[in-house]
């Protein structure tokens, strides 16, 4: 057996043993079993609007991507990144590899939190400015350790990380698909998160906007959990409890990106195996939420999506490793 596979652990996860294994960055996989589940959401507006009264009701009708909710059966095992991809494992990536990410290759840089803005004459978003060639992954604005996760990181900066990856390994690694990313952030539960039903759940499951980070934007504290994790913008990897297959941040901490193309209507003509997502398309879905967002939009039910070339404080990267 090759050397860089590195540790096979089994770690008990509820009642769950999880087989996790470790590559030559350092990063860990569980493995996860094939099954069956119920992907996207139905709940109907006025029990979100009861869920979530600091949002207009207008947000409530803008869903529709998110059904029929349909039957999908994942017909493989495969192994789920037990953590958003880091700085510190991104840096060795392009360190070994000679990749440059298109945020430095194209010279227009990327997004950066402006530490200087005032939150009391600027909107939420105007906290961050770019494309700049100032701010790139290794710059989102913000202080990271190598153990956060990378940010500012383009859909197609994530499809390089994984060839090199397999090329480097011999190993067969991709972005998830979009039922895959589903599947594994709910872990066999049919809530609103993998923590249950109420937002506030998520305090000890994601970093998602919350009190700490309010004191930025203090315009949207309405809007933030009513409770603090002391990490106004990005957290280590792990920080957060677990789902019951051991898998950390699929709520919060980084949007990440995942294979599909986005489509308004697939849910009604999508495949029940191993749906693949639409053959082609505009732009790329991102799934989970982050740092710097509502509780609302981090639901393991909400799509999100951007340009393949995107790159945003927001936005990182998750893996999947096959057999």
């Amino acid at each position: 057996m090759k050397r860089w596979l590195l540790i096979l652990a089994l770690v008990v996860v509820g009642a769950r043993a999880a087989e996790v294994e470790r590559n030559s960055l350092g990063m860990a996989f569980v493995k996860l079993p094939a099954g069956e589940f119920w992907m996207g959401s139905d709940e109907a507006p006025e029990s979100l609007a009861r869920a979530y009264p600091e949002l207009p009701a207008s947000r409530f009708l803008q869903l529709g991507d998110e059904g029929p909710v349909h039957r999908v059966r994942i017909t493989r095992p495969f192994w789920m990144g037990q953590h958003e991809v880091t700085v510190g494992q991104f840096r060795q990536f392009v360190e070994r590899s000679g990749y440059v990410p298109e945020s430095v290759a194209d010279r227009t840089g990327g997004y950066g939190w402006r530490a200087d803005y005032d939150p009391t004459t600027t909107r939420r978003g105007d906290a961050f400015e770019g494309r700049d060639p100032r701010y790139s992954w290794r710059n989102p604005g913000f202080a990271q350790g190598d153990d956060h996760p990378v940010v500012n990181v383009t859909w197609n900066d994530a499809r390089a990380l994984a060839a090199w990856l397999g090329q480097t390994e011999g190993r067969h690694y991709r972005l998830p698909t979009e039922a895959e990313w589903e599947y594994a952030c709910r872990a066999g539960t049919r809530t609103r998160y993998s923590s249950g039903d109420e937002a506030r759940s998520l305090l000890r499951a994601a970093n998602v906007f919350d009190a700490s980070s309010a004191r930025y934007w203090p315009q949207w504290r309405t809007m933030a959990l009513d409770g603090g994790d002391g990490h106004a913008f990005t957290a280590p990897v792990g920080s957060f409890a677990p789902n019951a297959w051991g898998l950390h941040d699929m709520h919060g901490n980084a949007w990440e990106w995942v294979a599909d193309w986005h489509g308004d209507a697939y849910y009604a003509q999508s495949p029940t195996d191993d749906p693949q997502g639409p053959a082609e398309g505009e732009v790329r879905v991102r799934r989970g939420g982050s740092w710097h967002t509502w509780a609302f939009y981090a639901r393991a039910a909400y799509r999100n999506w951007n340009a393949p070339d995107t790159r945003y404080t927001l936005v990182g990267i998750r893996l999947v490793r096959e057999d």
